[in-house]
């Protein structure tokens, strides 16, 4: 009997936890090793499937024919990109659509970006549903091991605001683009239990400063 390869789960994920994740490339001596999968906790991903916006689109002139696509599901941004005759397939797709994609996950030159096997135009109300559906998969019941690391990351967020005093405070936006090892969803909601317990306050919207 023939030996068919097992397709790799297509995972749900958020496109800032997929860049966040450890990439494992294949042993070589070339410089443009390739990715064999990005490992986030016990998952090791080479497909996704994602829901995002479209933000940027580019094609490139001449020969060497190339596409490519910016995308954003709030939690960060890549590329998609398209080679040769495949890159009409980006030709219905402008900057606003909502889209689903499923791909695999690529990297070049040191840039992580994914290379669709579909992507279609979705109802933008789909992108709050996953949303919420990926929060749910976040574990309600913290073992010990991960109240130590709750704990060291509120100590990271104080300590990152108490710093920024020196600039009359600290974006919310970059202290989550600075903790890349967490999940920009629980640095938010450790910021807001910050804020609820008076340690810090907000003098603007997105913007925080040390109390004490």
């Amino acid at each position: 009997m023939p030996d068919f390869k097992k397709r790799e789960t297509a995972n749900k994920i958020r496109i800032g936890d997929l860049l966040r994740a450890k990439q494992i490339f294949e042993e070589s001596e070339q410089p443009n090793k390739r990715l064999q999968s990005v490992d986030l906790g016990d998952k090791k991903i080479v497909r996704v499937n994602i829901i995002c916006n479209v933000v940027d689109k580019f094609e490139s002139e001449g020969e060497s024919r190339f596409a490519s696509i910016t995308l954003d599901d709030g939690s960060g941004q890549i590329r998609a990109r398209l080679f040769g005759e495949d890159t009409a397939r980006f030709k219905e797709f402008n900057q606003g659509d909502t889209v689903t994609l499923i791909g695999l996950v690529r990297s070049y030159n040191q840039e992580l970006y994914l290379l669709p096997e579909i992507i279609r135009k979705t109802d933008p109300r789909y992108l709050l549903v996953r949303k919420l559906e990926l929060e749910k998969e976040i574990p309600k019941i913290l073992n010990s091991e991960q109240k130590q690391q709750i704990i060291a990351l509120k100590d990271e967020i104080i300590e990152m605001i108490k710093t920024a005093e020196l600039k009359e405070g600290i974006e919310k936006e970059e202290i989550i683009m600075k903790l890349k090892h967490s999940q920009p969803e629980v640095i938010t909601k450790e910021i807001k239990k910050l804020l609820e317990e008076g340690i810090i306050y907000e003098p603007r919207p997105g913007k925080v400063r040390y109390l004490g």
